[in-house]
Protein backbone atom coordinates (compact mmCIF):
# COMPACT_ATOMS: atom_id res chain seq x y z
CA UNK A 1 0.00 0.00 0.00
CA UNK A 2 1.45 3.57 -0.77
CA UNK A 3 0.79 5.92 1.58
CA UNK A 4 0.45 9.85 0.26
CA UNK A 5 1.88 12.08 2.59
CA UNK A 6 1.08 15.77 2.20
CA UNK A 7 3.46 18.50 3.44
CA UNK A 8 6.15 15.83 3.73
CA UNK A 9 8.97 18.72 4.72
CA UNK A 10 6.43 20.03 7.51
CA UNK A 11 6.45 19.46 11.10
CA UNK A 12 3.91 16.73 11.24
CA UNK A 13 4.76 15.11 7.78
CA UNK A 14 8.14 14.62 8.02
CA UNK A 15 8.00 13.06 10.99
CA UNK A 16 5.29 11.18 9.48
CA UNK A 17 7.68 10.37 6.76
CA UNK A 18 10.03 8.78 8.72
CA UNK A 19 7.97 7.06 11.23
CA UNK A 20 6.05 4.92 8.39
CA UNK A 21 9.32 4.37 6.63
CA UNK A 22 10.92 2.40 9.59
CA UNK A 23 7.87 0.75 9.48
CA UNK A 24 8.33 -0.21 6.53
CA UNK A 25 5.47 1.68 4.81
CA UNK A 26 5.88 2.90 0.80
CA UNK A 27 5.68 6.57 1.41
CA UNK A 28 5.52 9.09 -1.37
CA UNK A 29 6.46 12.39 0.18
CA UNK A 30 5.06 15.38 -1.28
CA UNK A 31 5.47 18.90 -1.11
CA UNK A 32 6.25 22.16 -3.06
CA UNK A 33 10.01 20.99 -1.87
CA UNK A 34 9.86 17.35 -1.78
CA UNK A 35 10.44 14.40 -2.95
CA UNK A 36 7.37 14.74 -5.19
CA UNK A 37 6.18 18.07 -5.92
CA UNK A 38 2.66 19.17 -4.93
CA UNK A 39 1.25 22.86 -4.92
CA UNK A 40 -2.20 23.52 -3.85
CA UNK A 41 -1.89 26.22 -5.83
CA UNK A 42 -0.89 24.29 -9.11
CA UNK A 43 -3.65 21.20 -9.90
CA UNK A 44 -1.87 20.18 -12.42
CA UNK A 45 0.71 18.41 -9.55
CA UNK A 46 -2.05 16.88 -7.55
CA UNK A 47 -2.50 13.97 -10.26
CA UNK A 48 0.86 12.79 -10.29
CA UNK A 49 0.80 12.52 -6.37
CA UNK A 50 -2.07 11.10 -6.18
CA UNK A 51 -1.79 8.34 -8.68
CA UNK A 52 -1.00 4.76 -7.18
CA UNK A 53 -1.88 6.26 -3.84
CA UNK A 54 -4.14 3.97 -1.53
CA UNK A 55 -4.15 6.48 1.58
CA UNK A 56 -3.45 10.22 1.84
CA UNK A 57 -2.40 12.17 4.97
CA UNK A 58 -3.93 15.24 4.49
CA UNK A 59 -3.33 18.71 5.28
CA UNK A 60 -5.48 21.42 4.36
CA UNK A 61 -5.16 23.87 2.07
CA UNK A 62 -5.16 28.06 2.18
CA UNK A 63 -8.09 28.02 -0.77
CA UNK A 64 -11.49 25.76 0.95
CA UNK A 65 -12.63 25.58 -2.54
CA UNK A 66 -9.17 23.50 -3.61
CA UNK A 67 -10.31 21.07 -0.83
CA UNK A 68 -13.05 19.08 -2.31
CA UNK A 69 -11.74 19.19 -5.83
CA UNK A 70 -8.40 17.51 -4.25
CA UNK A 71 -10.36 14.37 -2.57
CA UNK A 72 -12.94 14.01 -5.22
CA UNK A 73 -9.56 13.21 -7.34
CA UNK A 74 -7.74 11.40 -4.93
CA UNK A 75 -10.64 9.26 -4.71
CA UNK A 76 -10.76 8.50 -8.39
CA UNK A 77 -7.68 7.64 -8.62
CA UNK A 78 -7.91 4.81 -6.10
CA UNK A 79 -7.42 6.45 -2.32
CA UNK A 80 -9.70 4.52 -0.41
CA UNK A 81 -8.16 6.27 3.09
CA UNK A 82 -8.02 10.01 4.03
CA UNK A 83 -6.56 10.98 7.90
CA UNK A 84 -6.89 14.79 7.47
CA UNK A 85 -5.26 16.72 10.10
CA UNK A 86 -7.55 19.55 11.39
CA UNK A 87 -7.49 21.70 14.15
CA UNK A 88 -8.82 21.33 18.43
CA UNK A 89 -12.21 22.63 18.51
CA UNK A 90 -12.54 24.15 15.47
CA UNK A 91 -15.93 24.34 15.35
CA UNK A 92 -16.33 26.42 18.43
CA UNK A 93 -14.54 29.20 16.38
CA UNK A 94 -16.47 32.03 13.85
CA UNK A 95 -17.13 29.84 10.98
CA UNK A 96 -15.61 32.81 8.87
CA UNK A 97 -12.08 31.29 10.41
CA UNK A 98 -10.27 28.22 9.37
CA UNK A 99 -12.02 27.59 6.18
CA UNK A 100 -9.43 25.75 4.89
CA UNK A 101 -9.82 23.27 7.66
CA UNK A 102 -13.43 22.80 7.74
CA UNK A 103 -13.36 22.54 4.01
CA UNK A 104 -11.16 19.55 3.86
CA UNK A 105 -13.18 18.29 7.09
CA UNK A 106 -16.09 18.16 4.54
CA UNK A 107 -14.34 16.76 1.79
CA UNK A 108 -13.29 13.48 3.36
CA UNK A 109 -16.40 13.13 5.23
CA UNK A 110 -18.73 13.14 2.23
CA UNK A 111 -15.82 11.63 0.12
CA UNK A 112 -17.07 7.77 0.41
CA UNK A 113 -13.61 6.73 1.52
CA UNK A 114 -12.42 5.74 4.96
CA UNK A 115 -11.85 8.89 6.93
CA UNK A 116 -10.44 9.80 10.43
CA UNK A 117 -9.69 13.67 11.48
CA UNK A 118 -6.45 14.36 13.89
CA UNK A 119 -7.15 17.77 15.93
CA UNK A 120 -4.16 18.83 18.04
CA UNK A 121 -3.46 21.17 20.23
CA UNK A 122 -1.24 23.88 19.44
CA UNK A 123 2.35 21.96 18.73
CA UNK A 124 5.38 22.28 21.02
CA UNK A 125 7.71 22.63 18.02
CA UNK A 126 6.01 26.25 17.38
CA UNK A 127 8.38 27.17 20.20
CA UNK A 128 11.06 25.77 17.71
CA UNK A 129 10.19 26.70 14.24
CA UNK A 130 12.47 30.25 13.72
CA UNK A 131 8.86 31.18 11.48
CA UNK A 132 6.57 31.01 14.61
CA UNK A 133 7.82 31.62 18.05
CA UNK A 134 11.41 30.12 18.01
CA UNK A 135 12.91 32.97 16.36
CA UNK A 136 11.89 35.57 19.14
CA UNK A 137 13.13 33.08 21.63
CA UNK A 138 16.39 32.86 20.40
CA UNK A 139 16.30 36.50 20.70
CA UNK A 140 15.09 36.60 24.42
CA UNK A 141 11.37 37.52 24.43
CA UNK A 142 8.40 35.95 23.33
CA UNK A 143 5.22 38.39 23.11
CA UNK A 144 2.04 37.12 22.47
CA UNK A 145 -1.61 38.32 23.30
CA UNK A 146 -1.69 35.24 25.84
CA UNK A 147 -2.40 35.28 29.59
CA UNK A 148 -1.92 32.67 32.20
CA UNK A 149 -4.25 30.34 30.53
CA UNK A 150 -2.84 26.70 30.22
CA UNK A 151 -2.65 24.68 27.46
CA UNK A 152 -1.36 20.67 27.06
CA UNK A 153 1.44 21.52 23.62
CA UNK A 154 1.39 18.52 21.69
CA UNK A 155 4.76 16.68 20.45
CA UNK A 156 4.76 16.50 16.46
CA UNK A 157 5.86 13.44 17.29
CA UNK A 158 2.72 11.70 18.65
CA UNK A 159 0.77 13.49 16.01
CA UNK A 160 2.64 11.69 13.05
CA UNK A 161 2.58 8.24 15.93
CA UNK A 162 -1.13 8.65 15.82
CA UNK A 163 -1.08 9.34 12.17
CA UNK A 164 0.67 6.48 11.26
CA UNK A 165 -1.64 3.95 12.71
CA UNK A 166 -4.81 5.60 11.53
CA UNK A 167 -3.41 5.10 7.74
CA UNK A 168 -2.16 1.59 8.18
CA UNK A 169 -4.38 -0.10 10.61
CA UNK A 170 -8.47 -0.64 10.58
CA UNK A 171 -11.08 0.30 12.99
CA UNK A 172 -10.54 4.05 12.43
CA UNK A 173 -12.78 4.92 10.10
CA UNK A 174 -15.47 7.99 11.06
CA UNK A 175 -13.91 8.79 14.15
CA UNK A 176 -12.12 12.42 15.15
CA UNK A 177 -9.37 12.36 17.32
CA UNK A 178 -8.35 15.47 19.74
CA UNK A 179 -4.98 15.60 20.72
CA UNK A 180 -2.84 16.67 23.16
CA UNK A 181 0.23 16.57 25.43
CA UNK A 182 -0.17 15.22 29.29
CA UNK A 183 -0.07 18.14 30.82
CA UNK A 184 -1.94 21.69 30.84
CA UNK A 185 1.15 24.63 31.14
CA UNK A 186 1.20 28.57 30.56
CA UNK A 187 2.77 30.12 28.03
CA UNK A 188 4.78 31.53 30.51
CA UNK A 189 6.22 28.26 32.13
CA UNK A 190 6.58 26.80 28.60
CA UNK A 191 8.99 30.18 28.38
CA UNK A 192 10.61 29.02 31.52
CA UNK A 193 11.33 25.40 31.13
CA UNK A 194 13.00 26.57 27.42
CA UNK A 195 15.07 29.12 28.94
CA UNK A 196 16.03 26.42 31.91
CA UNK A 197 16.86 23.54 29.29
CA UNK A 198 19.10 26.06 26.69
CA UNK A 199 20.87 27.68 29.56
CA UNK A 200 20.07 31.11 28.31
CA UNK A 201 17.55 33.80 29.40
CA UNK A 202 14.44 34.36 27.73
CA UNK A 203 10.86 35.90 29.02
CA UNK A 204 7.55 35.74 27.90
CA UNK A 205 5.59 38.86 27.79
CA UNK A 206 1.22 38.99 27.29
CA UNK A 207 0.69 41.46 24.51
CA UNK A 208 -2.78 43.21 24.02
CA UNK A 209 -4.54 42.00 20.53
CA UNK A 210 -3.91 45.26 19.04
CA UNK A 211 -0.56 45.31 20.33
CA UNK A 212 -0.03 41.73 18.20
CA UNK A 213 -1.90 43.01 15.17
CA UNK A 214 0.26 45.73 14.72
CA UNK A 215 3.68 43.61 15.02
CA UNK A 216 1.75 40.81 12.40
CA UNK A 217 1.20 43.99 9.82
CA UNK A 218 4.38 44.85 10.24
CA UNK A 219 5.98 42.01 9.29
CA UNK A 220 3.95 41.12 5.76
CA UNK A 221 0.63 39.57 6.98
CA UNK A 222 -2.46 40.83 5.74
CA UNK A 223 -5.85 42.22 7.97
CA UNK A 224 -7.59 38.37 7.43
CA UNK A 225 -4.42 36.72 8.86
CA UNK A 226 -3.96 38.97 11.97
CA UNK A 227 -7.89 39.07 12.53
CA UNK A 228 -7.65 34.87 12.22
CA UNK A 229 -4.72 34.58 14.44
CA UNK A 230 -5.93 37.33 17.14
CA UNK A 231 -9.47 34.84 17.23
CA UNK A 232 -7.67 31.99 17.71
CA UNK A 233 -5.78 33.06 20.85
CA UNK A 234 -9.12 34.47 22.11
CA UNK A 235 -10.02 31.23 21.93
CA UNK A 236 -6.90 29.79 23.96
CA UNK A 237 -7.78 32.67 26.70
CA UNK A 238 -11.47 31.42 26.77
CA UNK A 239 -9.96 27.78 27.99
CA UNK A 240 -11.00 26.28 24.75
CA UNK A 241 -7.68 24.24 24.59
CA UNK A 242 -7.39 23.67 28.40
CA UNK A 243 -8.30 20.47 29.22
CA UNK A 244 -5.70 17.50 28.14
CA UNK A 245 -7.28 15.07 25.64
CA UNK A 246 -6.89 11.42 25.18
CA UNK A 247 -6.61 10.78 21.92
CA UNK A 248 -3.39 10.05 21.88
CA UNK A 249 -3.69 7.20 24.82
CA UNK A 250 -6.85 5.98 22.55
CA UNK A 251 -4.93 5.39 19.89
CA UNK A 252 -1.18 4.84 20.64
CA UNK A 253 -1.61 2.83 23.93
CA UNK A 254 0.85 5.12 25.93
CA UNK A 255 1.09 8.64 27.27
CA UNK A 256 2.27 11.79 24.85
CA UNK A 257 5.82 13.32 25.16
CA UNK A 258 5.27 15.96 27.55
CA UNK A 259 6.86 19.68 27.16
CA UNK A 260 9.87 19.05 29.21
CA UNK A 261 11.23 16.33 26.85
CA UNK A 262 10.46 18.12 23.95
CA UNK A 263 12.40 21.63 25.29
CA UNK A 264 15.44 19.12 25.96
CA UNK A 265 15.50 17.30 23.21
CA UNK A 266 15.17 20.56 21.38
CA UNK A 267 17.91 22.38 23.43
CA UNK A 268 20.08 19.14 22.73
CA UNK A 269 19.75 19.72 18.86
CA UNK A 270 20.71 23.15 19.32
CA UNK A 271 16.91 25.14 18.73
CA UNK A 272 17.96 27.79 20.39
CA UNK A 273 21.34 28.75 19.59
CA UNK A 274 22.44 31.87 18.39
Amino acid sequence: MTILVLGATGKTGSRLVETLRASGSAVRAASRSGEVRFDWSSPDTWGPAVDGAHAVYLLAPQDPAAAGVFVKQAVQAGVGRFVALSGREIDRFPSQYFQGMRAAEEAVRDSGAEWTIIRPNNFSQNFSAPDIWGGPLVSGELALPMDSTPEPFIDTQDIADVAAVLLTSDGHHGQVYDLSGPRAISFASAVATIAAAAGRPMRFVESSPSEYRASLLAVGASEGEAEELNALYAGMRSGLYTVPADGVQRVLGREPIDFETFAMRAAEAGAWQR
